[in-house]
């Protein structure tokens, strides 16, 4: 190697470290400017705080749990709708990622449509679908699986259409070549490629669906969410912190399911 290609690598190889500590220093300025912009700085929030958090605090020390009984079925009603929501999730997201894959899609513009429709899905907060929901199916557990669903779509689907997008396109072209319909190339070399990465992803979700589901129902949608609305409203901030903590016990459970069968799919 001459002494001149050296030095261009020598002088590239500077030129791509300045602009990554260029780019490191952009972020970490928009991160500042958006903490200041928050008022994350304001120091004298903080310290005219610090009273109302303790004494709030007080109050939910030890938490009371005096009303479990009352919490057993809320929280099943929880897991029943993490549950439900998922596997809703999955049957409206296959299509759709399929649809919205380059490698997939049956037509350009139909893979537009179904990346735009995911936005949408993804574009509304769960709790604005459970409101609707409940204006539209009444209250209980069914609209917040509805909400759950619709908005876990638009973000589940795409997590799949960029894993079948990003497949080994020898397969594909083999089965193609032996005359394979499109649905036996989708069946037979697309999601066997994908299927640990599908059931990562929508394990995942499962996870965030519970913790999502304690939320619904403070709109209304059912579960433990209304309990620890109810606790709220009454200012029982004992009853707030028991159920919280009985929210995290759950949450830590599923946690630990969801890593055993990432483990068994593996």
């Amino acid at each position: 190697m001459t002494s001149a290609a050296f030095e261009n690598i020598i002088s590239r190889d500077k030129r791509e470290q300045f602009i990554g500590l260029l780019n490191t220093a952009f972020v970490l300025l928009v991160c500042l400017v958006a903490l200041y912009v928050t008022g994350f700085f304001d120091a004298q929030r903080f310290i005219e705080g610090a009273p109302a958090v303790k004494q709030l605090l007080s109050e939910m020390v030890p938490p009371n749990f005096d009303r479990w009984e009352h919490w057993v079925i809320p929280l099943r009603d929880t897991l029943a709708m993490s549950i439900a929501g998922t596997a809703l999730t999955i049957v409206l997201s296959l299509p759709l990622a399929l649809l919205a894959a380059p490698n997939t899609t049956p037509n350009p513009w139909v893979g537009r449509v179904a990346r735009v429709i995911l936005a949408a899905f993804r574009s509304v907060p769960e709790i604005i679908l459970g409101i609707l929901f409940v204006a539209a199916v009444g209250f209980g557990a069914l609209p917040g699986v509805l909400a759950l669903a619709l908005h876990s779509t638009g973000m589940v689907a795409k997590f799949y259409a960029e894993a079948i997008e990003h497949v080994d396109p020898k397969p594909l072209e083999a089965a193609a070549a032996v005359g394979a319909s499109r649905f036996q190339v989708i069946t037979h070399a697309v999601l066997p490629q994908v299927l640990p990465q599908l059931a990562d992803i929508t394990i995942y979700r499962w996870e965030y669906h519970f913790r999502a589901s304690a939320v619904m129902g403070i709109v209304g949608a059912g579960g433990i969410g209304f309990e620890l609305m109810a606790a709220l409203r009454l200012t029982k901030y004992d009853e707030v912190s028991a159920i919280l903590l009985s929210i995290l016990i759950c949450v830590l459970v599923v946690d630990g399911i969801g890593s055993a069968l990432r483990k068994h799919l593996k």
